[in-house]
């Protein structure tokens, strides 16, 4: 693997690893099996790409963004909690609009952003290898939205968040307002992704619609992955366990399609994808299965 293959690797990693803490928020605290994020993150590239097109400043974007993938995600929990639809029709509605919405706000199917100035413009040429400056920043973002997650989770709110996805019912005995923690929690998960949707426009110079197909199999394998690598109870552990696990996945997949042996190619990603998570999987269970057998032999002697 060549080391322009290595550093995009990484960086595309460190993109993924925004998604991997929404889909941990919503897969693992809420239970709320989300697949919103696949039209979420085309439209955080979308509103970002668009905006910074039309001349706003690519900060004001990015938050635009944010709050873009914010807004998707309550209309998923808000369709689920407030009129009883299941979790995951709700999510593939909002996904199939936001098809149409992502087409609507670039006005075509895809933006190019490489003559453009985007946040990363201010970092370049400050003495640092132009090649690491997009996995610097982006490692950056990547440690703020971990210590920002870290701390809300460990607030009151987040506790009654945890609450809710462990035993809605002994939150709600317990005064939790369950609908409305719901709806934060996926509302923060989207913004998550959108977020990461916005900064891969960015770091990539283009925004297409069809840039989130795949979205939630890449977080999913990205939090599998990383339980896998770091299996823990610890909050601490376990957020950071998904960072590692999305930057793991795409070293992995990249190193696949780099090795010739294989005969992979690039339309092979979704096969190497579907190979690693389901590696991923088994190896917990036979790992488990061989430690059963190990003990059942020493208690056997």
């Amino acid at each position: 693997m060549s080391q322009i293959a290595l550093v995009g690797a990484v960086e595309l990693g460190l993109v993924y690893a925004l998604v991997a803490l929404g889909v941990y928020l919503s897969f693992r605290v809420l239970d709320f099996p989300d697949l919103t994020v696949d039209g979420s993150f085309p439209l955080g590239a979308a509103v970002a790409a668009t905006m910074i097109v039309s001349g706003f400043d690519p900060w004001l974007a990015t938050f635009v963004a944010i709050v873009a993938g914010a807004l998707a995600g309550f209309a998923t929990a808000f369709v689920s909690v407030r009129f009883g639809v299941l979790h995951l029709l709700a999510s593939i509605l909002t996904m199939i609009a936001l098809f149409s919405v992502n087409l609507r706000i670039m006005g075509r199917p895809n933006v190019a952003l490489l003559t453009q100035e985007t946040v990363l413009t201010p970092f370049v040429g400050l003495g640092l290898d132009d090649l690491w400056v997009r996995p610097l920043f982006l490692a950056v973002i990547v440690l703020v939205a971990l210590i920002g997650l870290a701390w809300f989770l460990r607030s009151e709110t987040g506790l009654a968040m945890r609450a809710t996805g462990a035993n809605p019912r002994m939150a709600r005995a317990q005064g939790v307002r369950v609908g409305a923690q719901v709806i934060a929690g996926v509302m923060l998960s989207n913004a998550l992704v959108s977020l990461a949707g916005a900064l891969f426009a960015q770091t990539n110079g283009f925004a297409d619609v069809t840039s989130g197909v795949g979205t939630i199999v890449v977080g999913l394998a990205a939090v599998i992955v990383g339980e896998t690598v770091m299996p823990s109870r610890r909050l601490w552990v376990a957020l950071v366990s998904c960072i590692v696990g999305a930057v793991i996945y795409r070293l992995a997949v990249q190193l696949a399609l780099s090795a010739d042996f294989l005969g992979l190619q690039a339309s092979d990603l979704n096969l190497a994808t579907a190979l690693l998570v389901l590696v991923a999987l088994v190896l917990p269970k036979l790992r488990g299965r061989a430690l059963g057998r190990t003990l059942g032999r020493r208690a056997g002697a």
